[in-house]
């Protein structure tokens, strides 16, 4: 199956070569329905310009200092998976914005009754940058996760202490011809993030290239919100996911993250213009482009990027 699969996305990106790169990149075969798709999208991206280019700067920001804990309510929680639940948390007022750049993430900290010391986590936001009076966050549970265990345990109106912005990565539009990004698990939410802030402005011609793993198909993060991207935005946008238990009927590529999917999918070392984007577990993170040895050293690249001959410049670990 992951050799039909396989074969499936060598031909999607063939078809997208020549919208993006001389080497093959995103997207299946759209036939005559890659105009109407085009279409919509042209108009998707004229009607939203204006307001765009309003934008919320205006608004008083949540997070103004990156030394400065906020503590903000809990509004509501909603079941996602097996294991994952989307919080939202309500802003001071309904006016404020939450005050994140792209690409960017804040920490959040807690601390038991019983605990000696506050658990911090850093965590990327799933609501947009303008969303105005609250801020989202996925967050998956993990048997021995502290702080995702009390977020997924949290109850409506219990507080949590919030800080920020930390910038991880100065994005400029159209400073890359081509984003590559891939992503494990909840490390999907900065490459959202990135996504998110490309196709949102019209201005901005990036092509982007998502390749997500995940165990089974109900772990899939943000399917929904991805394939209506696709949708709108069929010239720049398309996405890859790889199931290790994939399904018997499962359209999409069977096992793991590999070399030659890498390969596949991205454009290639010689497009000093591309840039890929790791985000993922340690062992994720070894595979596909080496580990990073703290926040803030980027480390030696290594896995398959650095196989496939990437330079370290043209790859960024989240």
């Amino acid at each position: 199956m992951f050799r039909s699969s396989f074969r499936a996305a060598k031909d999607a990106s063939r078809s997208f070569s020549t919208a993006a790169n001389s080497r093959p990149t995103t997207s299946y075969a759209l036939g005559a329905g890659l105009l109407g798709a085009a279409a919509f999208a042209y108009v998707s991206y004229n009607t939203k310009s204006a307001e765009w280019m309003k934008g919320s700067k205006d608004a008083p920001k949540t997070l103004t200092d990156p030394n400065e804990w906020v503590s903000l309510a809990l509004m509501s929680t909603e079941q996602v998976n097996h294991n994952t639940k989307r919080l939202k948390f309500a802003l001071p007022s309904e006016d404020h914005v939450i005050g994140l750049n792209i690409a960017s993430s804040l920490l959040t900290k807690y601390k038991g009754p019983t605990d000696e010391k506050p658990t911090i986590r850093p965590y990327t936001p799933v609501s947009q940058e303008d969303a105005k009076g609250y801020v989202e966050f996925l967050v998956k549970k993990y048997p021995n996760g502290p702080m995702s265990t009390h977020l997924c345990e949290m109850e409506k109106n219990q507080r949590l202490d919030f800080k920020g912005p930390i910038l991880k990565y100065k994005y400029e539009p159209n400073m890359h011809s081509t984003i590559g990004l891939v992503a494990a698990g909840t490390g999907i939410t900065p490459m959202y993030q990135l996504i998110r802030a490309v196709m949102k402005n019209p201005e901005d011609k990036t092509k982007i290239v998502l390749v997500t793993a995940n165990i089974s198909e109900e772990d899939i993060l943000l399917k929904r919100e991805f394939e209506k991207l696709e949708q709108e935005h069929p010239l720049q946008f398309r996405a890859f996911y790889v199931l290790e238990n994939a399904p018997s009927d499962w359209p999409g590529q069977g096992g793991r993250i590999s070399k030659d999917l890498l390969k596949t999918v991205l454009p290639g070392p010689e497009d000093k213009n591309f840039k890929a984007f790791v985000c993922g577990p340690p062992g994720f993170y070894a595979a596909v482009s080496g580990t990073k040895k703290s926040p803030k050293d980027q480390g030696e690249l290594g896995g398959f990027l650095s196989e496939l001959g990437y330079a370290k410049e043209q790859v960024y670990k989240f």
